[in-house]
């Protein structure tokens, strides 16, 4: 009786070893990487890796056991077009290609293109690729470059993907203001001002930032090359509008404060003037304070 009492004890204790085995060693009570994301499974006694899962970001370079992006660098300023350059194992690629994504910081996807194996992919082994992608940030200011493993069979389990976190560099255009130059004109011909250039965000509005960029006034480093302003400072746009070749811009009174004299009256009208009419659109402009036309800017 004893000896069956004790051969049964001794089985529940092997069938409990067992169990305990098959927990700590098959991975039932552990966390796993799915999707890029850490899954419980079963009922695992610690907290979730804090590591990352599908992408380890390794300092300056986004990667994975399976692709490797040189460039950019991970907070990389980028601007359109993006070159994107590493290496993946070829089973990443399907006919020499991958997708390659572009989106902002909420996910709102900006582009898409490929990279591109520069040599045999029918390999194991880790594969150099590129890619040139053409993308539009508008006003995002950061986003992702996402790398995803061609994927032919559509299986989510199946699916891999890096990120590249960047910063997006806006698109920017060419401008011109107009000011006097006192070493250009040491006469001072009041009415006879010379551009400058400004590097400004790109936009549809381009004559209101002209302006804008005249009402700023020279920078020091124009100061010392001679160009000053005649415009008083703290001068605000009301409104501008173009239409049938005739720029309509309306000034706050600051404009007009204290404003005496032909010369600087000529030289205020040359330096809106010509700013505006270097955009084929503007023929001609009138200048307005509050709406006023009459009274304004008087000798």
């Amino acid at each position: 009786m004893r000896k069956t009492i004790a051969l049964s004890i001794l089985i529940v204790a092997v069938v409990v070893a067992a169990i305990i085995s098959v927990r700590v060693f098959s991975g039932e009570d552990n966390w796993i990487c799915q999707n890029g994301q850490w899954v419980k499974h079963g009922n695992p006694s610690a907290a979730a890796p804090t590591s990352g899962c599908g992408m380890v970001q390794v300092q300056s370079e986004a990667s994975s056991s399976d692709i490797v992006a040189f460039s950019p660098k991970i907070g990389e300023t980028v601007k359109s077009p993006v070159t994107i350059e590493g290496q993946a194992k070829g089973t990443w690629f399907f006919e020499a290609v991958f997708p390659i994504k572009i989106v902002d910081e909420n996910g709102k996807e900006l582009a898409t293109g490929h990279g591109t194996a520069t040599s045999d992919w029918m390999t194991e082994n880790f594969v150099p690729f590129t890619a040139e992608i053409n993308f539009d940030p508008g006003t995002a200011l950061k986003g992702n470059i996402v790398l995803q493993n061609d994927n032919p069979s559509g299986m989510p389990e199946k699916s891999k993907q890096i990120q590249i976190p960047v910063n997006f560099s806006p698109e920017t255009t060419n401008i011109k203001v107009y000011f006097n130059n006192s070493k250009l004109d040491p006469e001072v011909s009041c009415n006879k001002v010379f551009a400058v250039e400004r590097e400004i965000p790109k936009t549809t509005a381009v004559g209101q930032a002209a302006l804008l960029e005249l009402l700023k006034g020279p920078t020091d480093a124009e100061k010392a090359d001679g160009y000053f302003t005649s415009i008083n400072t703290g001068v605000k746009i009301n409104k501008l509008t173009i239409g049938q070749g005739i720029a309509k811009a309306d000034f706050d009174e600051q404009l007009d404060y204290q404003v005496g004299g032909s010369c600087r009256v000529s030289a205020i009208h040359a330096q809106i003037t010509q700013t505006l009419e270097q955009f084929s659109s503007v023929k001609s402009v009138v200048i307005s304070i509050d709406g006023r036309t009459e009274d304004i800017l008087q000798p």
